[in-house]
């Protein structure tokens, strides 16, 4: 049976935010330490001591931003304690990942240096679990402020004249746990405090994110809304924040019972994308509740956590969470993108975790080695999609199905966006078994100039080591054809395939 989609070229949609693109880099095992950052006097190529092989590969993915310096660890750093001369900066322990000793010598100055090489926006996550109001009051008036000020001074002392005028700032993270343990109302509360104080400098405006829910707290959601949002008085256009986040975790098995990343088991397989399709019900959901108290939808659904969790690597620090990266994962990953494309108008921000050596890891380092993973391709393939216009996907419901504990779940998903005459069309197969003929019925315009790639394994658990780190690679993909403006091809078993291409649109 050949499964059917109909694209309309001319269809009106929204921008899918090229912030949905984002990243995350916590102090977490060795993400900041031996990932982004090696130090000044490392035999390893840097610049004052941010690694530079790791910074080329980010920014041929074009990162909109980076998320930092947690996650949990966000709510008991304290930002004072990295700034300044290194061997003067106090050290701390990371008591949530691993027990080891924070030196703080990857601090403010160092990630704002970060951003401006990799040509991303900071988003920072402030300090409310252990922190004070005065403290992050005083971190957005040092980054952002240009006038006469204790913090502008001391900024200026620390090599810095003008400021950097962050934008992106979360209001603590994950406060219904390791941020705190609150409430909802307790948190809301805080969150009101906080944004107060959390000032706009010039003509510059901050985007402030609440701690949002953690998977389906729909209560949580709620609380927020009603608290932070819904202001029948009258207040400022932007409430008090403009956005609110959501963390999931898709898990081949449950938060108990982990699979493994180089499990190449289809029940596992099978699972996993059972949970990964979850997060079209959670955004779905959330939306709903945020409709009621935001019908224009002011306020943006940020998932700046998400991406695959697996068990660590044998032989690993625990606390590390270091794991290998395989078709799974990209396959995965190429899923969630779609879904926040098919929730462009309420999701402009979601941020994979994590940026290097922690979780879906797009980038592996070890020492001197690195090595690009399966996800990595992914995110590169469909970069293009950022700030397009996300099309409209008329799909056959006879389209494939899979199966795993009597609940079903689509086989294919597709994603089309336009941008500046050009169209990107990513489709993602994620039987483990599998080929699916399909035909895409191209309408309101004349397709020119298409070219195919594709990523994909012999092996369910294919992936990129040290030793071999190649054998998951895109490749040119040119199986199909284009009769009478639709495209005809066979989506080989675990694969993703884009086509990029022209079109004179009616």
């Amino acid at each position: 049976m050949k499964h059917t989609a109909i694209i309309n070229l001319d269809a009106p949609g929204p921008t899918i935010n090229k912030h949905i693109y984002g990243h995350f880099a916590e102090h977490l095992g060795r993400c900041i330490y031996g990932g982004f950052y090696v130090g000044e006097d490392s035999p390893i190529p840097n610049k004052d001591g941010i690694r530079l092989d790791v910074v080329e590969a980010f920014k041929r993915l074009n990162i909109p931003n980076l998320r930092w310096p947690g996650g949990c660890f966000a709510d008991e750093y304290h930002w004072m304690d990295g700034i300044g001369p290194k061997n003067k900066r106090p050290t701390m322990i990371n008591t949530h990942w691993g027990g080891v000793t924070e030196n703080n010598h990857f601090g403010t100055h160092e990630f704002m240096e970060l951003c401006e090489l990799l040509g991303a926006e900071p988003y920072i996550t402030g300090n409310v679990g252990s922190g004070t109001v005065h403290e992050m009051s005083q971190w957005v008036e040092y980054l952002n402020f240009d006038g006469q000020s204790p913090m502008t001074e001391l900024r200026k002392q620390n090599g810095r004249d003008k400021p950097w005028n962050v934008r992106f700032w979360g209001i603590g993270n994950e406060n219904w746990g390791c941020g705190g343990g609150m409430t909802p109302e307790y948190y809301a509360d805080k969150a009101r405090n906080y944004s107060v104080y959390c000032r706009n400098y010039g003509n510059k405006r901050l985007y402030k994110i609440a701690g949002g829910p953690n998977v389906d707290d729909y209560r949580w959601m709620e609380t927020l809304m009603k608290k932070l949002v819904y202001c029948p008085s009258g207040l400022p256009e932007d409430r008090f924040v403009n956005g609110i986040s959501l963390h999931y975790y898709t898990f081949a098995g449950s938060w108990e019972q982990k699979g493994k990343a180089l499990e190449a088991d289809s029940d596992k397989w099978l699972i996993l994308m059972k949970n990964a399709w979850r997060m079209d019900e959670l955004i779905t959901r959330h939306s709903a509740i945020m409709d009621q108290y935001d019908p224009r939808r002011k306020i943006g659904l940020v998932v700046d956590e998400w991406g695959t969790w697996h068990q660590v690597e044998e032989g690993t620090n625990p606390g590390f969470l270091y794991q290998q990266n395989t078709i799974r994962d990209a396959l995965s990953a190429s899923l969630h993108l779609d879904i926040f494309h098919h929730h462009a108008n309420r999701v402009v921000m979601a941020n994979l975790a994590q940026a290097v050596n922690v979780l879906q890891a797009p980038i592996l380092t070890e020492g001197e080695k690195m090595v690009l993973t399966p996800t990595y391709h992914v995110l590169e393939m469909k970069k293009d999609h950022m700030d397009g216009t996300a099309l409209p996907i008329i799909l056959n419901p006879e389209n494939p199905v899979l199966e795993y504990n009597n609940t079903t779940f689509p086989a294919l998903s597709i994603s089309a966006s336009r941008k500046n005459g050009r169209f990107l069309l990513s489709l993602t197969n994620i039987d483990p078994e599998k080929s699916y003929p399909i035909s895409v019925d191209l309408r309101g315009g004349e397709v020119q100039k298409m070219t195919g790639r594709i990523l994909t394994s012999t092996k369910l658990n294919g992936h990129n080591s040290f030793e071999n780190p190649h054998e998951v690679e895109p490749q040119n993909f040119t199986d199909f054809s284009i009769k009478g403006g639709t495209l005809h091809c066979t989506i080989p078993a675990h694969s993703f395939i884009t086509f990029s291409f022209t079109s004179t649109v009616n």
